[in-house]
């Protein structure tokens, strides 16, 4: 309330965005805390299977908290200006202002205010915070399952480190020597082999989990003669991570920069991808603009309208519908920009132009009436 009170704002502007900047954190708030356990059941298997500490999960799925947060701020905008606004129409509060004289644009002013917040902080979500917390997180757990194929495996169990790898090891003591390992390598199509080794050990380089076996051999089938080579060996080290190809891992479309995505590496993004990227950009830019359009569209239907005795759900129902049919829109038209770039400046009609209408219907009727005031005529004067 000190912050308002500096910017110079009346106390009615205070009054109203103290209740929707309160409402707006805690409904956000408390909606990303829903989203963010439902998404970290993925990866609660990796600290009941694989030992991973709470610690290292809950810093692994709080770096997604950002994108929950960017993706719901503007329904949440909506619903926390619907629902305040909605309430001071219950209690005879907006009537009152209107009676003292206050314009609908003076009445709408706090909502702005709140919309115009929300919005600024949508795009730092967008722009900067989103994308470097997605890349962290996509790089912790990368290196995460790495490392834990390492610890995945188990004495007497045929382990699938990988669709095309895997381990099996008889048995391992207190100090980690592996006994009895077998590995099925099928990573080379070309040159499928599998390995025998009488012991070995697990060792972690550059974050990547490598098992140096001991004492052993190597078994391939050529395919030309289908003779069996064997090549014995005292000292063989097999890499456990993902092979070159899925190792040079590419970048995903939300954590890349905004210039990347307008600008992408044509060396690094498949031709097929272009689309993607440039919708990805302009969904940044755009989806930001929809919180004033959403909140607009709100205030339409508390402010623009006659007042009901025992309440009116109508307007409040139909701007949730418009609401959702607007959402619905703008997933079929990125949907189809994805595929054809020509389509790309709708998304930003759709996302600008409905703010544009309800702006209309609500201001235009004060502005009309203002200009269409009858001028009193002044008293002629008296002649002496």
């Amino acid at each position: 309330m000190r912050l308002f009170t500096s910017l110079r704002l009346p106390m009615f502007d205070r009054y109203i965005l103290h209740q929707l900047l309160i409402a707006l954190v805690a409904t956000t708030g408390g909606l990303a805390a829903l989203i963010w356990l439902t998404q970290s059941l993925r990866f609660v298997s990796l600290v009941v299977d694989r030992g991973l500490s709470l610690g290292v999960f809950l810093e692994l799925t709080g770096l997604l908290v950002p994108s929950f947060i960017a993706v719901i701020l503007p329904i949440t905008t909506f619903v926390v200006v619907q629902f305040v606004y909605h309430r001071l129409a219950g209690d005879r509060e907006i009537i009152v202002m209107r009676a003292a004289g206050m314009s609908s644009f003076a009445l709408a002013k706090p909502g702005m205010i709140c919309a115009l917040i929300a919005t600024i902080l949508c795009y730092l979500l967008n722009i900067w915070i989103v994308p470097a917390s997605y890349h962290s997180f996509r790089k912790f757990e990368y290196k995460i399952r790495n490392k834990m194929a390492a610890f995945m495996l188990q004495e007497g169990v045929f382990t699938n480190v990988s669709d095309n790898l895997t381990v099996y090891i008889k048995s391992k003591d207190h100090n980690g020597i592996l006994k009895g390992i077998l590995v099925e390598d099928d990573r080379q199509p070309t040159n499928k082999a599998t390995i025998l080794a009488e012991s070995g050990n697990i060792v972690i380089i550059n974050d990547k989990p490598q098992v140096v076996l001991l004492n052993g051999s190597r078994e391939v089938i050529d395919k030309k003669t289908g003779r069996l080579n064997v090549l014995n060996f005292e000292r063989n080290t097999i890499d456990l991570s993902s092979n070159k190809e899925q190792s040079a891992r590419l970048k995903d479309a939300t954590e890349m920069s905004l210039y990347e995505l307008l600008h992408p590496n044509a060396q690094e993004v498949f031709d097929r991808d272009y689309g993607k990227l440039a919708v990805e950009a302009h969904r940044r830019l755009t989806s930001p603009l929809t919180i004033l359009s959403f909140t607009m569209i709100a205030l339409v239907s508390v402010l623009r309208g006659g007042f009901a005795r025992y309440g009116n759900i109508v307007r409040p129902l139909g701007a949730i519908f418009t609401i959702v049919g607007l959402m619905s829109l703008i997933l079929i038209v990125q949907n189809v920009a994805t595929r054809n770039m020509a389509v790309i400046p709708v998304i930003w009609i759709v996302a600008i132009l409905p703010g544009i209408i309800a702006s209309c219907i609500l201001f235009l009727p004060d502005i009309n009436s203002k200009n269409n005031k009858p001028v009193p005529l002044s008293s002629p004067r008296k002649e002496r």
